[in-house]
Parts: structure tokens; C-alpha cells; sequence
């Protein structure tokens, strides 16, 4: 499917996407000891590989990316929220109507496998449960959403108390698990996909699982410190037991973090609406009133550690303005690493070009882009921004439970060494693993 093949191996196959993950989370934990079947695997009989996650460094796009087997220009998933030129109003991208091909799962499941997705977050819930609970987009490639012949499970943490087997593949989701309904904003909610991720193997049985946590700790605290150690030791409680169930599991992220603060530990923040008006000479700051429109796509639901501030911004300007100028003038702001045409970006980051701005604009590793001040809503923060969105966070972890030969280094992208996208995940472990497989037999 979406010109990939995907052969299963003879073990069922679980990917585990942890939100937020740069690579230094599992390796200070590593070092303390907080992940002991993780580091005995990758002494002995796993691999690890330097990767790189889709752009933008957000959510949506690389659950999706992850999902397909593709970056956004094939899945049509540009961000958590977007402005929808055809209605002209700006609407979180989380309906199934945005994507433009079947997802892996989809596909599993009419081929007769037994797929389960968790997510953490229910806002991904209807884009990875497009093919397996309800209506997906159709494998002939017409687009068509059509409802599955065979339906299997998807449901989030977030609203498991709520999952039947009409609307999710399963019920009684609390009682299976045996913890109470958490909380959106906890560390509880991924421990809770991947206890139920474990559970449902080990009771049920699955072929093709996906579990997909939250970035909650990883926006509040950095690598080494107690409570993301405690997520991490966690995670490897899990994926040992999914191991031991005979399961092929690979660890990656959909994107990293990084602190976006000044010395004094206060937000670093470019608000781009600002800047830009500045550049054009315009006033105001209604969105839309001048014809200048700036979308933040790490915009979600879950807005309080973060506070819709990420590193990634897409610019519509008005009719008359001058694109190359306005470009050219945003290069020269101290915290933009990036400013580029629509075309420029489509072309480099591989997204769909008629579903970001006329200019895309990224913030330093060390910098968050937002609109205007007042747009943004901080008081939720409780702690030293982290967010993510731009090449800061490109870097990520691939790690899979089984000795395998690297694969040839990407061409190098942003001066970023990788060997693997995370969306090749699902690539790696079915057909990459069953090839060497068959190599080694031979």
C-alpha cells in the first residue's frame, strides 16, 4: 500500500511512538538505570539508529507520517491545526477528511490481520482509526472514504471509560487494564496506552499494534531529571513485557523537544504576526483583517504546557505584498533559523504545498514562533517552556528489539546524520527484518 510493501514476520509487530522523545531521554535514563531491558537488548540483540521524524516536528504530521509510511506531501497531514482555504476558516486537522491515503493499518486489517491502535490523546484517535473501526480512505487510491470489511481495535486513553465495541473494537477498556480513567494531563495517560497495549496482546493477541503516548513530561521536563526518568522506566517495563510475549518492537518518536527559554527562564519567544506586520508597514491585530494571516501548526486541544508555541509557522500574506521581500526581510530577525516560499518548503520538507502558507517560517532550536502576544494564553505554564516544531527537533530515536544491519545513511538533511525516517517503522519491522531473515537463512 502507498507504493510500500509491508511483509509480516512470523512474531506480532508493535511500534511505540514516544511523543516528544529526543534521543537523550532514553540514554540519561540508560545511565542511572532506570531502563534496564533497554540497555541489556541493545548490548545483545537489538539496534539502534540515528533517525529523523517528518517535517513539521509536531504531532499530527508524524503519527500520520508513521501511520502511511510516508512524510505529509503523501498523507496530506501538514500540522495539528491549519487554515482551511476551502471554508477560510482556520480548524484543527484531526477529522479523517484531511487524509489523502490509507494508513498501514487500514490496509493490515482488510488483508485480514489483527490490528490494535492506543493513543494517548484522543484528538488522533479518527485519523488512526480510519480502515479499522470506521471509514477510511479506500485502498484503490480514489480517495473515497469506505468503511472496513472487518472492523479492528482503536481507542484512546483519554476517553477509554467511553470505548464500545461499536465505535472502538472493545469495551470494558478500565477493567482490562486495571487502573483508573487518567488524567489528559499526566504522565498516567502513556503509561496507561502501553499497559493496555501489553494487556491486549498478552489476553487478546494482535498482529499489528500501534501505541502512541503524549509529550506531557517531555514539555515540562528535560532529560535526567526524576520524572522523565520515571516515564522511561516505565516505557521499558512495557516494551520488556511486550518482548517477552514474543513481540517484534520498535521504539521511536514523533518528533524531540528542546528548551525554548532565555537566560532568565522565561519563554524566548518571535511572534512572526508582529514581525511581519512590521515588514509590510500594517497595523492591527485581528487575524485576517489586513489580509495577513499567520497559522501555528502545533496548535492542538492541549494547549497548556505549551501554549500553542512550537517552531514552525505558516504565513499567508496579503494579495499585494511582496513575497521575496517579506522573505528576504524575516532572514535577517535573530531566532529564525528558516524563512522560505510555499514552494521552497513543499519542495524541502516534502509537505503538501496547498496546505501550508504563502511563506513557512522556523524558529531556532532555542526559540518558539507565535502570532501576537495576545493571541497566546500562558498562564498554564507551570514550568520553562519546551516545545518543538523545527529542525531542533528533527533528531529522534529508532531503536527495534532485533539485531539488524544499518541501512545506508539519508542524504544528509540539514547537517543531521540519519538512517531511517520514523516512518519507516512499520517498513523495518515486517519487511527489512523478514528479508535478513531469509539472507541469514540462506
Amino acid at each position: 500500500m502507498n507504493e510500500r510493501t509491508y511483509t509480516m514476520p512470523d512474531a506480532p509487530v508493535v511500534v511505540i511512538c514516544i511523543d516528544g522523545s529526543e534521543p537523550d531521554y532514553h540514554r540519561e535514563a540508560i545511565k542511572v538505570g532506570r531502563m534496564p531491558w533497554l540497555a541489556k537488548m541493545l548490548e545483545s540483540s537489538g539496534s539502534s539508529w540515528e533517525a529523523h521524524c517528518a517535517m513539521p516536528a509536531l504531532t499530527n504530521p508524524n503519527n500520520l507520517s508513521i501511520a502511511t509510511g510516508h512524510p505529509p506531501a503523501v498523507h496530506g497531514i501538514s500540522g495539528n491545526y491549519i487554515f482551511d482555504t476551502e471554508s477560510g476558516e482556520e480548524v484543527l486537522m484531526n477529522d479523517k477528511r484531511f487524509l489523502r491515503v490509507p494508513t498501514i493499518f487500514g490496509a493490515a486489517n482488510e488483508a485480514g490481520l489483527d490490528v490494535v491502535v492506543v493513543t494517548a490523546k484522543d484528538k488522533l484517535r479518527r485519523l488512526l482509526g480510519a480502515g479499522v473501526v470506521e471509514p477510511g480512505p479506500s485502498l484503490d487510491g480514489t480517495g473515497e472514504l469506505v468503511p472496513p470489511s472487518r472492523t479492528g481495535i482503536c481507542f484512546s486513553a483519554e476517553k477509554a471509560d467511553q470505548a464500545t465495541v461499536a465505535e472502538n473494537g472493545i469495551e470494558n477498556v478500565l477493567e482490562m487494564v486495571g487502573r483508573p480513567l487518567p488524567s489528559v494531563y499526566s504522565a498516567d495517560l502513556s503509561v496507561f496506552a502501553l499497559a493496555a497495549g501489553a494487556e491486549i496482546l498478552r489476553t487478546r493477541g494482535a498482529d499489528l499494534m500501534y501505541l502512541s503516548l503524549t509529550d506531557y513530561i517531555q514539555h515540562k521536563h528535560a532529560p535526567g531529571t526524576p520524572a522523565a526518568n520515571d516515564l522511561y522506566a516505565e516505557i521499558d517495563h512495557y516494551a520488556a513485557e511486550l518482548d517477552a510475549l514474543g513481540a517484534v518492537v520498535v521504539l521511536t518518536a514523533d518528533h524531540g523537544m528542546s528548551a525554548k527559554t532565555d537566560e532568565s527562564g522565561a519563554p524566548n519567544v518571535l511572534y512572526v504576526e508582529d514581525e511581519v506586520r512590521r515588514i509590510l508597514g500594517s497595523t492591527g491585530t485581528e487575524p485576517g483583517t489586513d489580509g495577513l494571516r499567520v497559522i501555528l501548526p502545533i496548535t492542538d486541544p492541549y494547549t497548556v504546557h505549551h501554549g500553542a508555541l512550537g517552531s514552525f509557522a505558516s504565513v499567508y500574506l496579503p494579495q499585494d505584498a511582496d513575497r521575496e521581500s517579506v522573505i528576504r526581510s524575516l532572514r535577517e530577525v535573530p531566532g529564525i533559523e528558516s524563512a522560505m516560499s510555499r514552494e521552497a518548503a513543499a519542495r524541502s520538507f516534502s509537505l503538501p504545498a496547498d496546505r501550508i502558507g504563502d511563506v513557512v517560517v522556523l524558529g531556532t532550536a532555542g526559540t518558539a514562533v507565535g502570532r501576537y502576544a495576545a493571541w497566546h494564553d500562558l498562564s498554564g505554564l507551570d514550568a520553562p517552556l519546551r516545545s518543538h516544531g523545527g529542525l531542533g527537533e528533527l533528531q529522534i530515536p529508532f531503536i527495534i528489539n532485533r539485531r539488524l544491519p544499518r541501512p545506508e545513511q539519508l542524504t544528509a538533511e540539514y547537517g543531521q546524520p540519519a538512517y531511517v525516517h520514523n516512518y519507516d517503522a512499520f517498513w523495518v519491522a515486517t519487511s527489512l527484518l523478514t528479508q535478513h531473515a531469509a539472507a541469514s537463512a540462506v
